[in-house]
């Protein structure tokens, strides 16, 4: 089978997320079965136009802006003729609107919608316009199958509408052999991690507010910041602002290698976020031996297992953020056992069942294509 997806980024940009992720974790290893797998998306600067990964072909082309404008020309142009078997829509951004014209058997995937929590991240002129193509293109995606990541998602899909018996919810899946436990030691201080894109929504500074609390009662306390994105800059100047930079780092992007290393150190693992479609990199602290606080959003509320794996808090409480996060810095009993509770619970992910419960659904939409 030859199977074409459209997405804005492969996993190597610097922007990628769990999106990304996601996109490859299943579709390598549908390459690896057998099946040929193209990827169709953005360009980013060093990035060669045209490179294998783990069996997926990507073909990189036109900017992160108008992307969305490239990819029914190139579907017409250069795509169409070749006859693929399927086609993946990965909708998140600005949609693609392939049910308008791809003619092939079509599946769309998507982690969460926008919605309004765009305006967390845009300006308003810019949010406005995602705003308007995702609310535009609603109508047009429920013709088609859809795949979804989270129990929020699925509902929220339900709740606009989309028909539940073509509304699958697979879950995500754990990298096992990279994201462990390494058998090294935690920090030797109280060590406080997020890990993750550097975007507005995900609201990064409510964690860098909260921790002004959390050393008035643990002045040894660190902070560490693992990743990269657009909102880093901001980020960095809030630190210095509120006089925390001497115990902030910030790490930009690195390794797989180094953000597990990252993760079996620290104590606890945050995240801030205003809306999510899954909690991965909360499952992957999970399988690091991390247990996490997270904002008690769609999506996070999915992945953390209050009082079991992690605590919850209301989100934009930095109060009550702080007050959570004190809790396990300063109980190591029930650290440990959040954290033991979170490492089994991570073994029910796997990306091996995911990627074939995609295939389950795939052959369903080949199946009603050829049927008409």
């Amino acid at each position: 089978m030859r199977i074409l997806i459209f997405n804005w980024q492969d996993i190597k940009n610097p922007l990628a997320g769990g999106a990304e992720v996601h996109l490859h974790e299943v579709f390598e290893r549908i390459a690896k079965m057998g099946h040929e797998v193209t990827l169709f998306c953005s360009a980013f600067d060093g990035a060669p136009p045209s490179e294998e990964m783990n069996g997926i072909h990507v073909i990189r082309e036109g900017g992160r802006w108008l992307f969305n404008y490239l990819v029914p020309r190139k579907y017409f142009s250069t795509f169409r003729p070749r006859k693929f078997d399927l086609i993946v829509d990965d909708m998140n951004k600005i949609p693609f609107y392939t049910p308008l014209y791809v003619k092939e058997p079509l599946l769309g995937v998507t982690h969460h919608l926008f919605g309004r929590s765009i305006f967390l991240e845009a300006p308003f002129p810019l949010a406005s316009y995602v705003y308007a193509a995702e609310h535009a293109a609603l109508p047009i995606y429920k013709r088609i199958r859809f795949i979804v990541g989270s129990p929020s998602t699925h509902k929220e899909m339900l709740h606009l509408g989309f028909p539940e018996e073509r509304t699958h919810l697979i879950h995500y899946g754990v990298a096992h052999e990279s994201f462990r436990q390494l058998g090294i030691p935690k920090s030797p201080t109280p060590l406080i991690g997020m890990v993750g894109r550097l975007k507005k929504y995900k609201s990064v500074d409510h964690l860098l507010e909260a921790f002004i609390i959390v050393r008035q009662e643990l002045n040894e306390a660190k902070l560490i910041i693992v990743g990269d994105g657009d909102d880093k800059p901001r980020l960095i100047s809030v630190a210095r602002s509120i006089g925390i930079s001497d115990a902030v780092t910030f790490t930009g992007f690195v390794s797989e290698e180094e953000k597990v290393t990252y993760l079996n150190q620290m104590h606890v693992a945050v995240n801030t976020s205003a809306k999510e479609g899954w909690g991965l990199t909360v499952i992957e602290a999970n399988a690091c031996g991390t247990p996490t606080v997270s904002s008690n959003v769609q999506g996070l509320r999915d992945a953390v297992l209050e009082g079991e794996t992690g605590l919850l808090y209301e989100y934009g409480n930095r109060e009550k953020l702080a007050e959570k996060i004190l809790l396990l810095l300063r109980d190591e009993h029930l650290r440990q056992r959040l954290g033991d509770s979170a490492v089994q619970r991570s073994k029910q992910f796997d990306w091996n069942i995911a990627a074939e419960k995609t295939l389950e659904v795939i052959e369903k939409v080949r199946f009603e294509h050829r049927r008409g």
